[in-house]
């Protein structure tokens, strides 16, 4: 069994199901999704319906969240039975209520936005550890992982993070504003996206690989990447064009 983290979509469903060809998933795989689903890139819609065929898990990202809030329905901390009460009929939805962080666009049809909304509900939080994916092992190396957006504050326990800086860090407010994942050095592997990149960011400490970033920018033109801890491999397909500039 593998499982399979990918990094930010941003709606690049074509994409998404060239790389699910490269991945093969057998029925007992999972892939994962580090959030960012839709926002910026062309079709939202496509990747609900990819992600659902394969039975996907995601965390929630800064854009995910932006939505969620702006509905009510966004959690207010990290504890898993933290949701409000499930909402399946909606008003009419505005193009500007389905925007992400800053106002980002989410183009979808008015009759899929009540769909995706629905389908937002149905996330795994800010944090999901290996443990809750379904038949996930350790590192090739015995790591516990997990999967966060954008990061955690070194020296602080994951649960003691906060929403903001699961889904939003970058630079750590310290001398020299270091990469969050530069002066990390575990317990666990964390595998993140939100800060993209042409390659994923592999960061080790005293030789174990202890951080990823998995955005490869493949709204941006570059790639969309995947990562399956247990057997320490990428795979990743090239962006068909660039939807948006970087």
């Amino acid at each position: 069994m593998a499982t399979w983290v990918v990094g930010d979509i941003h709606g690049c469903a074509d994409e998404l199901a060239r790389l699910l060809e490269r991945l093969k998933l057998a029925p007992t795989d999972r892939l994962v999704s580090v959030g960012d689903l839709f926002h910026r890139g062309p079709d939202s819609s496509g990747v609900i319906r990819i992600l659902r065929e394969v039975r996907a898990q995601f965390v929630l990202g800064n854009h995910e969240l932006a939505v969620l809030r702006r509905i009510g329905l966004a959690p207010s901390s990290l504890a898993a039975e933290d949701r409000p009460p499930r909402r399946n009929e909606f008003p009419e939805i505005d193009a500007e209520d389905l925007a992400g962080d800053g106002g980002t666009p989410c183009d979808v049809a008015p009759e899929n936005r009540a769909e995706l909304l629905r389908f937002l509900q149905e996330h795994a939080g800010f944090v999901l550890r290996h443990a809750r994916i379904e038949g996930a092992g350790e590192t090739r190396d015995g790591l516990e992982w997990c999967v966060v957006h954008a990061g955690r504050v070194p020296g602080v326990a994951l649960e003691r993070n906060s929403i903001r800086d699961l889904t939003s860090l970058r630079r750590l407010a310290t001398r020299g504003q270091p990469w969050w994942y530069e002066e990390y050095q575990g317990p666990e592997l964390v595998l993140f996206g939100h800060t993209p990149s042409a390659m994923p960011r592999v960061h080790s400490w005293r030789g174990q690989t202890l951080a990823i970033g998995l955005d490869t920018g493949c709204v941006y033109g570059g790639k969309l990447t995947a990562y399956s801890p247990e057997f320490d491999e990428f795979r990743s397909v090239n962006a068909a064009r660039a939807y948006v500039r970087a």
